[in-house]
């Protein structure tokens, strides 16, 4: 889930927002952020769509299914 970390990363600080920051908003803690942008974790369904709809792209654009 390489690209999925990296689209992560670059989507939070596109929008200046610290991990704990994004965590916030979408309901989970700083350090599960920080474990799916190094790549240790990745997360279950329900944080995936609230990222997505977060940063509103689609989760495929997450996952690197489209560009």
């Amino acid at each position: 889930m390489k690209i999925f970390a990296e689209r992560l990363k670059e989507l939070r600080e596109e929008q200046h927002l610290s991990t704990r920051e994004l965590g916030k908003e979408i309901g989970v803690s700083n350090i599960a952020i920080s474990r799916w942008e190094r790549e240790v974790r990745i997360p279950n369904i329900e944080n995936l769509v609230a990222i997505a709809k977060y940063f509103r792209v689609s989760a495929d654009y997450l996952c690197g299914l489209e560009d």
